[in-house]
């Protein structure tokens, strides 16, 4: 339960205005003791009015004329205390002194007692929810509760007037019953000193909770919209429901009331003349109204029945006043006047969870206090709102970024939402006319006059310059946002286009580029003159290429790149820039070949390509060479006309095309093949010339030099001679001749080697091999492929001769005579050994070679004569299988045919199945009967040689 002392919290506005009054016209009336109102089938609304001397009164509710006076009866001429409306029966159930009164709605008569009932001080309806459609007599039933003194009564009244009695109950009510209210089943009762709640379908009785004071009075109110019933303790009211559970929180009003009231999602309290409205869910105090009524008099309250009306009465003294719930629109629209713009939003938000608004109200609210914090230079809040609202397109803001007319003007929706705030303008004149609002209220406020303006703008002007970049900033940011949308195209276009203005306001290259290099739906012709202008080239060169226009673009990159070379070059003499003028390119430089290389690597353009391949290899070889070789591209580009393109003297891009078209695109062009073996060849020699150089480095600049070995490494990663030498083994389609013009007085001994040995020269080979690289394993690997033993032998003379005043490699002869002594003939080796070559190294050598060629020889007598025992073996298992013979009855069947074979022709088979002559010819000679097929599976029997 909540603190009774503590304060509503407040959240002002109006929500009840005073809707009609007594016609002027009507007699003056009694004090007014009690009040009900209905609105029956045809949309009247009726007031009933109980006055202190006994009369009911009828009133009708007209907007134009007010209250206007029906009928008037007078029952006994005692107070009447409560009337309550029975519409589907057109009765009123009127309590007075005691008794219980039937009226007839329309006509107020006859009056008729109910006399089985005396001495009654509280009555109240049944309410039934919509939870509980089941309940017996619930459409055509009317059912009360009745306090008499003590006891309870529940009763039905029937159609034809008679109150039937259903329950009476006798429970623990010695204070006296003071009020009553009877939702279902449960019947809720209030003493001076506890709450009860009794259930009607089981009959028990409990105690909800005591009253902390006696002499407060007890008091409760039927919720009906929510079918609860608040509970009062002093100011505190207690929210219950059915089974009489507290349910959210208390509410607590700033004075105990003196009667109630509900409308809608409010509570109406009413305490010394003031009329208070409070949320039922967030218990929020918000609004009071001053009832005009005669001093001291008591004031009485009622509500539709039903919760869900929009009219309150209020009757004090002699005076009835009606308040009408203002239209949710319109209260909305006075908070926004107001510029309580949060209020105005948790009133929408609290709306549409009741089900009275729906998202797109939301929406449009939080569009429109977009663009009133728009007009009052609060731009972030502006576009949060813009943010939070679904229905708010993008086009509507498009007028306060370019100025109309333009692409996109019919594209703006010609929305004034509710007139709140001028139309649309460009941010400039945004800020301006605000600013001039700001001296305006400056001004005002010094003479004391109240304005509308933000006290901190008040208080710290702020700078025109400040207030512009925030709008832009802002408008940036809902744009960005927009791009995530699923939008029509044309809006698409002004989003992107425009956001591409609002980046360049704020001079943001990299979000320029960023936009202009991804799928975008900028509007190029818009942006063309003003990229340029400004100098924001690199922007214009992405946009350009994300709308395939490469051309424009890599005339642009080209543009760039050498505006970036010769500037980097003005600012690269200081010590600084050593290392960085040695290399001659910078970042942008590098940048901006980059980006062409990638339009260029995906383009299939020959005359495109081809036009900027030059600028792009003059500055990154490598770069220049993806462009070539990309496997991007739909079509190849023609090679001879690539091979013509490039530059000569750029051999390294050259070569990698090259090697791409052979390795990688498997070119046979023989023309291809020997035009890179030559090109290996050149740069293998200027390779070596350069070794040499370097070694002996007179008068050569060094720094050209590091240059020249950086610029070989940066494409390929292997030495030219590997290459060389990797290609002109592999390759059979290149002129081996035409090579070996060009590297024949060089010393490529090793790749010579190669080319002789493409050309059949195995003399000079094994030269190169054995004498110039003496390499003596390769050049015995060589005597192996040849595969002759002269090659052998030829090689053995070169070791041992006397070349070119070289003396003899006797290790290597000995090394030969080792490895392949088995290939040589002994005596032909030693008529080739030299007279100086040293015995003893030669000698065990010489010995094993002898040793080794007598146990060769006797290897193959034996092996020969091994060959010959099995022969001999193989031809007597043979005669011995013909010689077979077989015994044949008058039983023996063909194993085929199974006829009788008798006198027939016959044939046999090694696995020793017999058929008729007729079925031998059908099988043939090599396929048994069984399916075996002897030439494919051999039949192996043992001979002599292995059975002894």
């Amino acid at each position: 339960m909540a603190n009774s002392k503590s304060k509503p919290k407040s959240h002002s506005r109006n929500v009840l205005q005073l809707f009609a009054g007594l016609n002027p016209s009507i007699p003056h009336l009694p004090p007014i003791r009690s009040i009900a109102i209905t609105s029956d089938s045809d949309s009247q609304t009726l007031v009933f009015v109980g006055t202190v001397s006994g009369d009911v009164i009828s009133l009708s509710l007209n907007p134009n004329s007010g209250l206007s006076l029906l009928l008037r009866v007078n029952i006994i001429g005692k107070p009447v205390t409560s009337i309550h409306v029975i519409s589907h029966i057109k009765k009123l159930f009127v309590l007075s002194d005691g008794f219980i009164y039937l009226l007839d709605l329309n006509s107020l008569e006859p009056v008729r007692k109910l006399s089985l009932l005396k001495n009654v001080n509280v009555v109240s309806k049944r309410f039934f929810s919509s939870l509980n459609n089941g309940i017996k007599g619930k459409e055509d039933g009317c059912f009360f509760a009745v306090a008499v003194g003590k006891k309870l009564i529940l009763l039905e009244l029937v159609l034809s007037g008679s109150p039937v009695i259903l329950k009476e109950v006798q429970g623990d009510f010695t204070d006296g019953i003071m009020c009553l209210s009877w939702v279902d089943d449960s019947v809720f009762v209030g003493t001076r000193t506890a709450y009860y709640l009794y259930s009607y379908a089981s009959a028990q009785c409990g105690v909800i909770f005591s009253l902390p004071d006696p002499s407060v009075l007890p008091r409760m109110k039927l919720l009906a919209k929510e079918c609860k019933v608040m509970l009062m303790v002093d100011n505190v009211g207690v929210i219950v429901d059915s089974e009489g559970q507290p349910v959210g929180g208390s509410l607590v009003f700033s004075e105990a009331p003196e009667t109630m009231a509900e409308i809608g999602a409010y509570v109406v309290v009413v305490r010394s003349g003031k009329l208070e409205l409070y949320h039922k869910k967030s218990g929020n105090y918000v609004q009071r109204v001053q009832i005009v009524g005669e001093v001291g008099s008591p004031c009485v309250v009622a509500d539709e029945e039903d919760g869900r009306g929009k009219l309150v009465v209020v009757a004090t003294g002699s005076k009835v006043m009606c308040y009408r719930k203002v239209p949710s629109e319109e209260q909305i629209k006075d908070l926004l006047r107001k510029k309580n713009f949060r209020e105005a939003i948790s009133l929408v938000e609290e709306l549409q969870n009741e089900g009275e608004m729906t998202r797109e109200t939301l929406s449009f609210v939080h569009a429109q206090v977009g663009f009133l914090l728009l007009f009052d230079l609060r731009f972030e809040e502006a576009v949060d709102h813009f943010l939070l609202s679904e229905t708010l397109e993008p086009s509507e803001l498009f007028p306060f970024i370019m100025r109309d007319p333009n692409r996109w003007s019919l594209l703006v929706p010609r929305n004034r939402y509710w007139g709140l705030h001028p139309p649309p303008s460009l941010l400039e004149k945004v800020v301006d006319d605000g600013l001039t609002g700001i001296q305006r209220a400056i001004f005002l406020k010094k003479a004391g006059v109240e304005t509308t303006v933000d006290d901190e703008f008040l208080q710290n002007p702020p700078s025109r310059a400040d207030l512009l970049e925030s709008a832009i900033k802002n408008m940036t940011r809902y744009l960005e946002a927009s791009r995530h949308k699923d939008l029509a195209p044309s809006v698409c276009e002004g989003v992107d286009t425009l956001l591409m203005y609002l980046y360049r306001a704020l001079n943001r290259v990299d979000d320029m580029e960023r936009l202009a290099s991804s799928d975008n739906s900028c509007v190029v012709e818009e942006l063309e003159s003003l990229l340029s202008e400004s100098g924001h080239l690199r922007a214009l060169a992405f946009l350009y290429a994300s709308k395939g226009m490469s051309s424009k673009s890599l005339s642009i990159w080209r543009v760039l790149a050498r505006n970036y070379s010769s500037s980097y070059l003005n600012d690269s003499h200081g010590a600084n820039h050593l290392q960085d003028a040695i290399n001659g390119i910078s970042s942008d430089q590098e940048i901006a070949v980059m980006e062409a290389s990638k339009i260029l690597e995906s383009s299939s353009d020959q005359e495109l390509v081809l036009q900027h391949l030059g600028w792009i290899a003059d500055i990154n070889q490598l770069l220049a060479v993806q462009v070539l070789v990309s496997e991007k591209r739909t079509d190849l580009l023609p090679p001879d006309e690539v091979i013509a393109a490039i530059d000569p003297r750029k051999v390294d891009i050259l070569l990698r095309y090259l090697q791409w078209l052979i390795e990688d695109q498997d070119s046979g062009d023989t023309r291809f093949h020997t035009t890179y073996a030559l090109l290996l060849s050149k740069s293998a020699l200027d390779a070596i010339e350069k070794e040499h150089v370097t070694q002996n480095p007179g008068g050569v600049n060094q720094k050209e030099i590091n240059i020249s070995d950086r610029g070989n490494n940066s494409i390929f990663d292997t030495h030219v001679r590997e290459r060389l030498q990797f290609f002109l083994q592999s390759s059979d389609l290149y002129d081996p001749e035409e090579v070996l013009d060009l590297v024949e007085g060089s010393k490529l001994w090793l790749e010579k080697a190669i080319l002789y040995r493409k050309l059949g020269q195995e003399t000079l080979v094994l030269q190169i091999l054995a004498l110039k690289l003496e390499d003596c394993e390769a050049a015995e690997q060589y005597c192996a492929e040849i595969g002759r033993p002269d090659a052998y032998m030829q090689l053995l003379e070169m070791y041992l001769e006397l070349m070119n005043d070289k003396e003899p490699m006797f290790k290597a002869a000995v090394r030969l005579l080792h490895n392949h002594g088995e290939m040589l003939d002994p005596l032909q080796v030693l008529e080739r050994l030299s007279p100086d070559m040293p015995l003893q190294l030669a000698s065990e050598t010489i010995l094993r070679m002898l040793r080794a060629r007598l146990h060769h020889h006797r290897q193959g007598q034996i092996v020969h004569n091994l060959s010959r025992a099995l022969d001999i073996d193989a031809n007597l298992a043979r005669f011995e299988e013909r010689s077979r013979h077989v015994l044949i009855n008058d039983e023996s069947v063909c194993d085929s045919c199974h006829a009788r074979l008798g006198t027939k022709l016959f044939a046999m088979y090694p696995d020793d199945t017999i058929v008729c002559y007729k079925c031998f010819r059908r099988q043939g000679e090599s396929t048994s009967v069984s399916g075996r097929d002897f030439k494919k599976d051999t039949l192996y029997k043992p001979g002599w040689l292995v059975t002894r």
